[in-house]
């Protein structure tokens, strides 16, 4: 990356430098573009990948979230998973947001839509949100993040959360049972490799089936 482009750097100066992987998502072996600028641009960072392997399948249908996409491996797999549902990837790097593009494309997935957080329907509420959030972006930005979205889930669905152990998951976990409403419930649903998934399910509604 250029000197000052993060990962979280609204519009990275460095070359681009698109490069084609290979990576396996939603049980499948796939080939996917990825670029300097943007979060593990070489292959699907391990957090990521426990985060894929402890999620349940994802709902089949309604508007599902992948906060924080990077180059798109959870969006993808939502709608490589769920081809009936509406994916919306986001992110606040447009280089990221642009690989999501090219990526679903090239899959010849149409359900998914690449934004910035501004630019998702206000009224839009979500089946399941999936992240690998942007912890070093600081905790009250991860905070603020969390306030923002995840009491958009529908009653009775979940959001699952991927955070190393040692970038404070359990931190995270305490703060988000004491400040989320009281419909809300976090647990911690598997550790791996050493990351937490947390998984954070809003009670009302009819349940969603594990």
């Amino acid at each position: 990356m250029a000197s000052g482009d993060h990962y979280f750097s609204a519009s990275p100066e460095s070359d681009p430098k698109l490069r084609p992987i290979r990576v396996r998502l939603a049980g499948r072996d796939l080939t996917v573009t990825t670029a300097a600028g943007v979060f593990s641009p070489d292959h699907v960072d391990v957090g990521t990948s426990v985060l894929l392997a402890s999620t349940p399948s994802p709902p089949p249908g309604g508007q599902l979230l992948d906060l924080g996409c990077g180059w798109g491996p959870v969006a993808l797999s939502l709608a490589l998973g769920s081809p009936h549902a509406t994916v919306w990837a986001v992110d606040v790097n447009e280089r990221a947001l642009d690989l999501v593009r090219r990526n679903a494309e090239s899959l010849g997935l149409t359900n998914v839509n690449a934004v910035r957080p501004e630019d998702v329907p206000a009224d839009a509420s979500f089946m399941t949100i999936w992240s690998n959030p942007p912890i070093r972006v600081g905790k009250s930005e991860l905070h603020n993040l969390m306030q923002t979205w995840l009491p958009r889930l529908e009653p009775g669905s979940d959001a699952w959360l991927v955070v190393a152990r040692n970038l404070g998951s359990d931190s995270l976990q305490r703060w988000l049972d004491a400040s989320l409403p009281a419909e809300f419930g976090t647990t911690r649903a598997t550790t791996s490799k050493g990351f937490r998934v947390l998984r954070v399910r809003r009670h009302g509604g009819e349940p969603i089936a594990d």
